[in-house]
């Protein structure tokens, strides 16, 4: 029943009424579906998770292949159980830890079986029509033994209710083996029972370490372990002594009971990085009770109240749903690694307290410094700097800043040094309750030497020394030498910035020299960033035809360049990528790209052609990378800030265009509504940003490019009372283009606008239209920073 209604904004515990309008009574939590993105590679989970919490509760499909990243993929039919971590759209396999599945039957089965087989394990077949997903909530019926199971969860603690038939053996199965990924380099793990209702142990996994207590509702009947490396199940019914523990690899237990029809189970399962005590104190903390309705429903009520942070109007409900969806799914990438007591495991593998502050495990950045930390700067300010604060902590316990990361743990992993737009960007917009001096001093000396002897060499720079010697990576010494070259010079422009702010005239200028070093690797002959060797000579040219590569060979195609070449590690020039995609990346100095392209016109005629271009034409084709018109790939990275470049090449009305079409061609709803790999946040932070009809192109700046929003007003509180609307008169999918703007009543003739204007609070009105305004925000001064401008635009120092 439809009524009018008003819609309110929280910030934090703060309400404030925004605007009334003729909606639904429906909540934002209301719209999230967290299915969307299961399918098509988006790698999502329809688990039970709170934001920003440790456990990610979700049920588990697979563990084997990049489909299964994150454990689910919405076509299969059957379910291998219930683990408690997970990671949103990642492109590894990892996670996974903790698994529980209840069964029925005489026969206990201690391994997962197949997919074509489910009878072989206890996995177990269940029909979509009996599966559902809300924020904070995930239910399933499990056919094979008619069991009805439920998840819910708080920030540390994963809670279970199983619904059991009548069976003379009802069991519930923890496997500490289970692993996304497989358990190769996992070490021993340890499960043992303390009394007759309650679990406890760990698990190696992969160097993280896992410490949980599982605590169950009714006193076990039955109990038992297993080993699957080396012998069958040992159980109360026949062995004395009873085992009650058991350490290795591939470990479990079960516990059990007669039920009646309808009899429930509730298992609450705590987890902590730092020991079993902690994984105790955090049980006790968050979930004393046996009360499984009451975690569900607080669960909703704070998911709720986080997506009341921004507040949309809109005839469409369809683009509501993916509008809260995303917003849910920007907030799942950062979560906290600390117990109740503050207390985490440090990259130094030492216990260490987090004081006031909440420490973050994992930093995705290669992918979240683009759009899911910059938005988090607009829309959740009150946990920037304690991300901020858990790098510094990083820094210190690791000895040098770290790159991307995930579980607190360095492993090598994506190109760029991008923990530091991330500080950057945060200083710049005013977030400084931590130690610059201290963070400056770690990404000068991380830009300057190798590590020490204690860091692994693969913590450093790629290619480094020749960066500094020659100005590029080479493509003889280095894989990925183009973007190696072009991604440092960004983040030496960020350095550039930040030693200009703190007083530190030498270092600004050395490093605002080092950020043009992506001229290096233009080639004016072919108007790309072509791989160059280190005698100074471009990697030679090859034809694309498939005779021509059949000639040469798969192996010894990656000798040549082509710029539609899509390579594979360790044989390929761009990462995961091509010459067309990473052209563009040049964030910081658009100006400067566009010199090298001759002019406005040729520049807009380039990316005119990359829009327009064959998609299927690349060497080889694109596996598993979708959202794909003409090179441009929605499905990575690169390609995000792309749309964005026509304003500064004097046409921004193909923005509006571009930046209202992706949203509208890759996302949708349904489980394929994402157009490829979520890469924790960084897809959904894309459109909510886009929706809201701006971009950060380069974070490290405060600019946002303006494009082409979506709804009909959106605002958001940006504290102190204050808040910040945007609203589009006439907006529609024909109504792309801005006819006109005015920011506080003022006409606003720029194709950008700044985060303390943002932050000032106000109103931002765009009249909207069927046809391009070629005339807005046009003029020279309308285009938003480059380098290359020497701009005088004010970068919002932010004090």
């Amino acid at each position: 029943m439809l009524k009018k209604n008003t819609i309110y904004f929280a910030l934090g515990i703060l309400t404030a009424s925004l605007f009334s309008c003729s909606e639904s009574t429906k909540e934002p939590v209301d719209y999230v579906d967290p299915f969307i993105g299961t399918d098509f590679f988006g790698h999502t989970f329809p688990g039970a998770t709170l934001p920003y919490g440790m456990v990610q509760l979700s049920p588990d499909h697979d563990v084997k292949g990049w489909t299964y990243a994150a454990g689910y993929a919405y076509p299969d039919s059957s379910i291998i159980g219930f683990s408690h971590t997970h990671f949103s759209g990642v492109g590894m396999t990892t996670g996974g830890d903790i698994l529980v599945m209840p069964t029925v039957g005489d026969k206990i089965q201690t391994s997962a079986g197949s997919k074509e087989n489910p009878d072989s394990g206890y996995r177990s077949r269940y029909d979509k029509k009996d599966e559902s997903a809300s924020p904070g909530y995930y239910s399933v019926l499990l056919k094979d033994g008619n069991i009805k199971a439920e998840l819910t969860a708080t920030k540390r603690v994963g809670v279970h209710r199983y619904t059991f038939p009548e069976s003379r053996k009802s069991t519930i199965l923890l496997d500490i083996g289970h692993e996304i990924g497989g358990n190769a380099e996992s070490g021993e793990s340890l499960v043992k029972m303390t009394n007759d209702s309650t679990l406890e142990g760990y698990k190696d996994a992969n160097g993280t370490m896992v410490y949980f207590v599982a605590k169950f509702s009714r006193p076990f009947e039955y109990y038992g372990t297993w080993d699957n490396d080396y012998i069958t199940p040992e159980s109360s019914e026949g062995y004395w002594p009873y085992k009650n523990e058991e350490k290795g690899l591939n470990v479990g237990f079960f516990v059990g009971y007669k039920t009646k029809k309808g009899d429930q189970v509730t298992v609450k399962v705590a987890i902590s990085h730092v020991s079993v005590e902690g994984a105790k104190k955090n049980l006790q903390a968050e979930v004393a009770h046996w009360d499984f309705d009451k975690v569900k429903n607080d669960a909703r009520e704070t998911w709720n109240e986080e997506l009341k942070r921004v507040a949309i109007k809109g005839n469409n409900e369809a683009q509501k749903q993916v509008f809260y969806t995303a917003f849910y799914r920007s907030l799942l990438a950062q979560y906290i690694g600390q117990d109740v007591d503050g207390q985490y495991m440090g990259m130094d593998k030492k216990v260490h307290t987090a004081q006031k502050y909440d420490f973050y495990p994992s930093f995705s950045c290669w992918d979240t410094y683009r759009s899911q930390h910059p938005l988090l700067t607009l829309i959740a300010p009150d946990h920037v700097n304690d991300f901020v604060k858990s790098i510094a902590a990083k820094t210190t316990e690791f000895g040098w800043l770290p790159a991307q990361h995930f579980r607190n743990t360095y492993r090598p992993s994506m190109v760029g040094d991008h923990l530091i737009p991330v500080i950057v960007d945060a200083y710049f917009k005013g977030y400084r309750d931590w130690d610059i001096e201290g963070l400056y001093a770690a990404m000068r000396r991380k830009a300057l030497e190798s590590p020490p002897a204690n860091i692994p060499a693969s913590a450093g720079r790629a290619g480094l020394a020749d960066y500094i010697r020659l100005g590029y990576a080479p493509a003889d010494r280095t894989t990925e030498s183009v973007p190696n070259t072009m991604e440092l010079a960004y983040d030496d422009w960020c350095i550039a910035r930040l030693a200009e702010a703190l007083g530190k005239k030498e270092d600004a200028a050395l490093f605002y020299k080092r950020a043009q070093n992506y001229r290096n690797v233009f080639d004016a002959s072919t108007a790309f960033m072509r791989p160059r060797r280190e005698n100074g000579t471009w990697l030679e040219a090859i034809g694309t035809n498939q005779q021509t590569i059949d000639s040469v060979g798969a192996h010894h195609y990656y000798r040549y360049f082509d710029p539609l070449l899509v390579g594979r590690r360790p044989n390929r020039h761009y990462t995961e990528s091509n010459a067309w995609q990473y052209l563009w990346s040049v964030q910081h100095d658009p100006a400067g790209l566009i010199q090298l392209l001759g002019g406005n016109q040729a520049f807009n005629q380039r990316l005119d052609t990359f829009f327009a271009m064959d998609a299927s034409i690349s060497t080889p084709k694109y596996v598993g990378v979708v959202g794909t018109i003409g090179q441009y790939v929605h499905g990575n990275q690169p390609s995000h800030h792309v749309a964005y470049l026509y304003n500064y090449a004097g046409a921004p009305w193909k923005t509006q265009y571009w930046a209202r079409e992706i949203m509208e061609r890759f996302y949708r709803t349904g489980p394929g509504g994402l157009c490829g790999n979520e890469d924790m946040g960084s897809l959904s932070s894309w459109y909510l940003l886009s929706s809201m009809g701006i971009y950060p192109v380069a974070p490290g700046s405060t600019q946002y490019a303006i494009g082409s929003p979506m709804f009909e007003e959106i605002e958001f509180n940006v504290g102190k009372d204050k808040t910040f609307k945007i609203i589009a008169q006439n907006t529609s999918s024909k109504n792309r283009y801005i006819q006109s703007a005015t920011l506080n009543g003022k006409a606003l003739d720029r194709s950008w606008i700044d985060h303390s204007e943002i932050m000032a609070g106000g109103e931002l009105t765009f009249v909207m239209g069927d046809q391009p305004n070629k005339i807005w925000a046009t003029s020279k001064n309308a285009a938003p920073y480059s380098q290359s401008t020497l701009s005088t635009q004010s970068l919002g120092s932010t004090e």
